[in-house]
């Protein structure tokens, strides 16, 4: 093993692995926190930018942001594979905290438009190159456990985000505000950020089993890496497993406080903690399971974080069902609890069941691709839902028909083919 190989082992043995894990959780914090806050404020914003006029145009400002930020994924995780994750992570939190920033001086729907596009674009780099640098760091022993404390930052802020509306009702402060100091202190922990995080060696440096290495010359071009990817059939599995939920979940993100404000007549501040914080302490919770159970599970099958996501993905049925035809708020509240929990065990095996896939030069690449499908999806969701919420259509159809997703979800994931780090190291790159 060379030089170059010897020094990224003592850094990958060493408890720096964990601290990658601890500088980027701020990052994914403000990630989903200036995402999230918008959809909670959404009675103040669209009373102080009356040019909105309906749920239509505020279900198309939303699916804005993903079909901007899903378009550029795939660069993203391009970039971040063939050149450095550690700068595209530090350059996408400066620039879309500037957004962030910015939207809280927007007069007009235009302006708020703009401001979701150019956040679409520095946003979609951050993500898949995060999770493959995890990944780079992590071996297989710790990679959901690395990944499921990653994604707990990412309900943090959802949660956070939630109590928006109640600084939004404020009078002291109101809804710019949350804009102001959200991107003033992601701009600031950028530069800090760019000093600690470090490249991981095997990023440029993978050891196959037979101790030889492959290095950047191993990271095809773009076209070729395409190529590779769909030639892969369990790679098509994961964008369709990775993409179908989607649609139920991005409605539950950004339409479930107005549901709950309008179905069970409560205030915005309310109905944002309501649609917020209790899906997402569950989320944290199913995160924690979801990783430790797929770690264990994976000692004794190559497939053992597969079945643990089947498990999670399997609880959006009833919970799903069940939120649809709640009476109660206190009965939605409990169903969006169970959902939360097996939307944990999803996203926190998401990447390392791609890590069983592709090869580590492909992982931010591939990532990047499947947010090109899930989040354009999510997007189309996010607009018809406000069109169908604006028809009156019944709230049991629409989360009936998601529940009948998740089902065949269930099915798809069971029929991917894991291999293992060895394998796919191994395998000879498509030129």
């Amino acid at each position: 093993m060379n030089q170059q190989a010897s020094a990224g082992h003592q850094i990958k043995s060493s408890t720096y692995i964990w601290m990658v894990v601890a500088l980027l959780w701020p990052v994914a914090l403000l990630n989903y926190l200036d995402r999230q806050m918008l959809a909670a404020m959404k009675t103040s914003v669209m009373a102080d930018v009356p040019d909105i006029s309906g749920d239509a145009n505020w279900g198309y400002m939303l699916g804005l942001f993903k079909w901007v930020y899903a378009a550029l994924s795939p660069l993203g995780g391009y970039v971040a594979d063939r050149y450095s994750r550690r700068w595209t992570i530090c350059a996408s939190l400066f620039v879309w905290s500037a957004v962030t920033w910015a939207t809280g001086y927007v007069e007009t729907y235009n302006g708020l438009l703009m401001t979701r596009a150019l956040m679409g674009v520095s946003e979609a780099f951050y993500i898949p190159a995060a999770l493959a640098l995890i990944a780079d760091f992590h071996s297989p022993a710790t990679r959901s456990r690395a990944v499921g404390i990653h994604q707990m930052a990412i309900y943090s802020g959802l949660i956070i985000g939630g109590f928006a509306g109640y600084v939004a009702d404020s009078e002291s402060l109101g809804w710019r505000f949350a804009f102001d100091a959200t991107g003033l202190a992601g701009i600031i922990y950028a530069f800090p950020l760019l000093f600690l995080l470090k490249e991981a060696p095997s990023a440029s440096v993978v050891s196959d089993s037979s101790g030889s290495t492959l290095n950047k010359s191993a990271k095809p071009a773009f076209p070729a890496a395409v190529r590779e990817l769909f030639s892969n059939p369990s790679y098509w599995l994961m964008i369709l497993y990775f993409t179908l939920p989607a649609i139920a979940g991005w409605v539950v993100r950004d339409w479930m406080p107005d549901i709950l404000k309008t179905k069970f007549d409560i205030s915005q501040g309310k109905a944002g903690v309501s649609a917020t914080l209790y899906v997402n302490i569950a989320s944290i919770l199913g995160a924690t399971l979801g990783g430790w159970a797929a770690d264990r599970w994976m000692k004794r099958t190559l497939r053992g974080r597969i079945f643990v996501s089947a498990l999670g993905m399997s609880l959006f049925i009833p919970a799903l069902f069940g939120v649809g035809n709640s009476s109660t708020l206190f009965v939605a509240v409990s169903f969006l609890m169970l959902y939360g929990i097996g939307w944990g065990c999803f996203d926190s095996n998401n990447m390392p069941i791609l890590s069983q896939v592709v090869r580590p030069e492909l992982r931010a690449t591939g990532y990047g691709i499947m947010n090109l499908v899930s989040i354009s999806a999510g997007g189309f969701a996010d607009w018809q839902f406000g069109s169908l919420k604006q028809a009156q259509v019944p709230l049991n159809l629409v989360f009936g028909g998601f529940a009948g997703i998740a089902l065949f979800s269930v099915f798809l994931v069971l029929l991917v083919r894991p291999r293992t780090e060895e394998e796919l190291t191994a395998r000879k790159p498509n030129r």
